[in-house]
């Protein structure tokens, strides 16, 4: 596994080919009209609360190298034609798996049919979509959810004001370059 001075991920083999995006609303229509058949994988690990979307199989990302084989044996006898990965946003667990398991269903497996996809915005995407999105989830909590955004909109607050001091400082720099060229 991985040391304390890399990422868990850096254990394993780097993926060779890349995943496209499932659209949210896309998704949304196929796994609420159950026009085809779709399996989610949720790479979520600690971060696995607040609610998944209905149906979804939670494999944990960090453990995900070593079962993408029997996920591919699996999703092929049942005939699934797309299988959607996700985590919280979709950045970076949830489209490395995708990637992984792509890697072994084109190069290994040799199926060049089933659809390996990442959704788009992950559940937290999911969960911004609304209260018909949010109503295809087991064990929605919407007090978890209200919760993480405000975390992250904290979060974003002060690298904003950062940015925005940064700009001032940057401003106020050139002022007074502009005023010691003028003496």
């Amino acid at each position: 596994m991985a040391t304390t001075d890399q990422p868990w991920y850096k254990a394993f083999p780097e993926p060779t080919l890349q995943a496209d995006i499932m659209p949210r609303q896309r998704a949304f229509m196929i796994l609420s009209m159950k026009i085809a058949s779709m399996l989610i994988i949720d790479v979520r690990r600690t971060d696995y609360e607040g609610g998944s979307i209905r149906g979804s199989l939670n494999i944990p990302a960090q453990g995900f190298w070593w079962n993408r084989g029997v996920l591919y044996e699996l999703a092929y006898k049942s005939d699934i034609e797309w299988v959607v990965f996700t985590c919280g946003s979709s950045s970076g667990r949830g489209p490395r798996c995708a990637a992984w398991f792509l890697d072994h269903v084109r190069n290994t497996a040799g199926d060049e049919n089933m659809q390996v996809l990442v959704l788009e915005g992950g559940v937290k995407g999911w969960v911004k979509g609304g209260p018909q999105f949010t109503a295809l989830m087991d064990g929605f909590r919407g007090d978890y959810w209200e919760g993480v955004f405000a975390e992250e909109e904290k979060s974003r607050q002060p690298k904003a004001d950062t940015a925005a001091s940064g700009r001032e400082a940057m401003l106020r720099s050139r002022v007074v370059q502009v005023m010691c060229e003028a003496m």
